[in-house]
C-alpha cells in the first residue's frame, strides 16, 4: 500500500471513530440533558397519554385523569373538591408542571417509577400501570378546618399526636388545581399567580411568620427543663412592667389588670404575661432557649412531611433585649402553622415528637405496597412531667383564660393564644395564633394549630381567642366527635 493510500485510511478510520464518539456522546450525554430539558415537549406527551395514578383520602381518590380533545396530550388532571384539598395534593399542570404531593410522587403517579415495573415490562418497555399516593387525611377534618377558616387568609393543621399523621393541613385562600391541569389555561394561570392574597402558597407549610404568644409554651418548657423554676405553679421573679435588659423600653401586657408581677407559669400563660415570658427568656439565655425550640423542631430545614416546609426559625446572634422580646414570639422568631401543630403534639403525647406525616404508603396500581411510611421515627423533647404541667396549664388557658373559645363538653382542651405584632413599629394588623390539643375520655388525642394572617376585621377585634380558636375548636371536635 502506497503513502497516500494508508494515509487517506488513517484519516477515514480516525473520522469514523470520531462519529462514533460523537454519536455516542449526543446519545447518551447530550440525550439525557434533551430529555430533562422543561421544553422537551415529548416528556411531557409521554408523561399525560396515559391516564394518572390517584391521591387518596379514606379510601376515596381526590383526583382523576380526563380525555382530552384536540391534544397531543391525551389525558389530564382532574381534582374533586380541589380547593377542599389543595394544601396536600398541589396540582399537576401540562405546561407549569407539578407542586405537592403531585409533583414528589409524579414517577409514581404517571407510571413512570421502576418499582411499577415487571421484568416483562422493564423487557419490552410496557407502559406500567401507574401507582397510588394514599394520605392520612381525615376528610371531616379537613372540612371542618376548610369551612372554619371561610374567608380568611390562614391556615390551620391538625395531627396524631401519637402517631404523627396529618389529619388536616388547609391553606386559604385555596384554589382549584383542575382550572389550571390543561395546555390552554395560560389566564387563569396569571390570574391566581397575580392574586395579591396569594392562593397558590401553602401557608400551613411554607409561610412563616411571627408566632407571638404561642411561642411562650417553648419558653416556659425550657425554663421547666432547665430547672429555672419546678413547677408551673411556682411563682417567679418577674416584674410587671419589665424593661429590656440593657435599655429604657418598658414591656407591658396587652391586659393592664392581669395578675403578671411574679406570676407562676400557669398564671402567666393563663393570662399571656409578657413580663414573665420576656424576663425568662432573658434569664435562660438565648442558647439555652435555642435548644429547646431546635427539640421542638425550630431551625431545620429538612422538615419534609413529604412536602418539604419551610424552616421555623429561634435566631441566633442576639444580645439580652432582643432574647427578652424573643421570649414573647417576636423580634426575629417565625413559625408554620406546622410548626406550632408540632409543639402542642409533643406536649399532649408526654413530650415525646413523632414525626408529622401526611402519606400512609405509596402503592402500585393493584394496591400492593411500594412504601410504607405509616411508622414515623420519634424523639424525646422534654420530660414526661414538663409535658404533664404545661398540658395542665393549657387547660387552664382554655377554661379560665385567654383560650375560653376552644372549649368542648365533653373533651379535656389545652390551649396557648398568641397575637403577633407585626410591620414597621407595629403598624399593620396583627397575626392570629391558637395552638391546641384535645382528648376525649378513649385517651383519643388530636393537636391543632391556627394562624389567621388576616380577617378583614379592625386591629383592635383581632386576638388568638377571637379569631384562630373558634377555628381550632371545630377541627378538634371534628377530629374527636
Amino acid at each position: 500500500m502506497n503513502k497516500t493510500i494508508r494515509r487517506a485510511s488513517v484519516f477515514s478510520l480516525l473520522l469514523v471513530l470520531a462519529l462514533l464518539l460523537r454519536a455516542t456522546w449526543v446519545q447518551f450525554y447530550d440525550g439525557e440533558a434533551l430529555a430533562d430539558n422543561k421544553h422537551n415537549r415529548r416528556d411531557a406527551i409521554e408523561q399525560y397519554a396515559y391516564p394518572l395514578g390517584n391521591i387518596v383520602v379514606a379510601g376515596d381518590t381526590v383526583t382523576g385523569s380526563e380525555r382530552t380533545t384536540g391534544s397531543d396530550l391525551a389525558y389530564k388532571r382532574t381534582y374533586t373538591d380541589g380547593k377542599l384539598y389543595s394544601a396536600v395534593t398541589g396540582y399537576s399542570s401540562q405546561v407549569y408542571g407539578a407542586t405537592q404531593l403531585e409533583g414528589i410522587y409524579q414517577d409514581v403517579l404517571d407510571g413512570t417509577d421502576n418499582r411499577l415495573k415487571s421484568p416483562v415490562d422493564a423487557v419490552t418497555r410496557k407502559h406500567a400501570d401507574p401507582g397510588n399516593v394514599v394520605t392520612t387525611l381525615d376528610p371531616a377534618v379537613q372540612k371542618a378546618a376548610y369551612e372554619a377558616l371561610g374567608d380568611t387568609k390562614g391556615a390551620a393543621v391538625a395531627m396524631d399526636p401519637g402517631t404523627g399523621e396529618i389529619l388536616g393541613m388547609v391553606s386559604t385562600p385555596s384554589y382549584d388545581p383542575s382550572k389550571i391541569s390543561g395546555s390552554a389555561d395560560g389566564e387563569a394561570w396569571q390570574a391566581l399567580t397575580g392574586d395579591e392574597d396569594k392562593p397558590m402558597v401553602n401557608r400551613a407549610l411554607r409561610q412563616p411568620l411571627p408566632p407571638g404568644s404561642t411561642f411562650k409554651l417553648v419558653v416556659a418548657a425550657a425554663a421547666l427543663e432547665n430547672g429555672l423554676y419546678n413547677s408551673v405553679d411556682e411563682r417567679t421573679d418577674s416584674p410587671d412592667p419589665y424593661t429590656l435588659p440593657g435599655t429604657s423600653t418598658v414591656l407591658r401586657n396587652e391586659n393592664a389588670s392581669a395578675p403578671c408581677e411574679d406570676a407562676t407559669l400557669r398564671t402567666a400563660l393563663q393570662y399571656s404575661c409578657n413580663n414573665v415570658f420576656a424576663k425568662l427568656a432573658a434569664d435562660l439565655g438565648a442558647d439555652e432557649v435555642k435548644a429547646t425550640a431546635e427539640k421542638f423542631g425550630f431551625n431545620d430545614d429538612e422538615r419534609d412531611v413529604p412536602v418539604r416546609a419551610s424552616e421555623s426559625v429561634y435566631p441566633a446572634g442576639m444580645d439580652k433585649a432582643q432574647t427578652a422580646l424573643s421570649g414573647i414570639g417576636q423580634f426575629d422568631v417565625t413559625a408554620t402553622p406546622l410548626q406550632m401543630a408540632m409543639v402542642s403534639a409533643a406536649l399532649a403525647n408526654g413530650g415525646e415528637l413523632v414525626d408529622p406525616h401526611m402519606v400512609s404508603e405509596v402503592t402500585d396500581g393493584n394496591g400492593s405496597t411500594l412504601e410504607d411510611l405509616s411508622d414515623a421515627s420519634s424523639h424525646r423533647v422534654v420530660s414526661e412531667r414538663t409535658a404533664e404541667q404545661l398540658t395542665s396549664a393549657m387547660q387552664t388557658v382554655v377554661d379560665k383564660g385567654t383560650g375560653s373559645n376552644a372549649r368542648i363538653d365533653g373533651l379535656t382542651v389545652g390551649g396557648k393564644t398568641g397575637t403577633a405584632q407585626h410591620g414597621e413599629n407595629n403598624s399593620k394588623t396583627p397575626y392570629a395564633w391558637f395552638t391546641s390539643y384535645a382528648e376525649d375520655a378513649s385517651g383519643k388525642q388530636v393537636a391543632v394549630a391556627v394562624l389567621i394572617e388576616d380577617s378583614g376585621a379592625a386591629r383592635s377585634e383581632v386576638s388568638g381567642n377571637g379569631l384562630a380558636a373558634p377555628v381550632a375548636e371545630a377541627v378538634m371536635r371534628a377530629a374527636l366527635g
